[in-house]
């Protein structure tokens, strides 16, 4: 019965692959065949066959196995662009969190500034002296500015 069966799977799947032609006989009968039709009939070709020097495709072809060498550089290629691709998520994450600092230190400057309170300020010779009002808005128009620069 297995033998029967393995014959039929064999000569069932070699058909598969033949042309598929149709054509009506002179009595309107419809007959369906991978033989070609007579001379004097008019078929219609439903499914070609694949040229003679080329194989059959069932699917996809399996590929020929890699080498052990072959395998160990694919290994290390992705390896090293995984490698790289973390590299470079770490540096994005870096430049967002130094951009999100930033702008919570301008925003807090900017506040301070803005607040009114007196603000001191320490001179090149190290001595103490309050912001005047001058100052203090050409300061304020400064943090806005990082404030516009790293908050967007």
């Amino acid at each position: 019965m297995k033998i029967f069966l393995l014959i039929l799977l064999v000569l069932s799947s070699t058909s598969t692959f033949a042309a598929l032609n149709k054509w009506v006989d002179a009595n309107g009968k419809v007959h369906y065949s991978d033989q070609p039709p007579p001379a004097n009939v008019k078929a219609e070709t439903l499914r070609t066959a694949p040229p003679a020097n080329e194989p059959a495709k069932t699917g996809s072809a399996p590929a020929a196995p890699k080498t052990l060498a072959e395998r160990e550089a694919e290994l290390k290629k992705a390896q090293q662009a995984k490698k790289e691709a973390a590299e470079k998520a770490a540096q994005e994450q870096a430049k967002a969190d130094d951009k999100k600092a930033n702008c919570a230190a301008a925003q807090q400057n900017l506040k301070i500034l803005q607040s009114g309170t007196r603000l001191m300020d320490i001179d090149a010779k190290g001595e103490r002296y309050y912001l005047s009002d001058e100052q203090r808005q050409q300061r304020t128009a400064t943090a806005q500015q990082d404030v516009d620069k790293w908050c967007q």
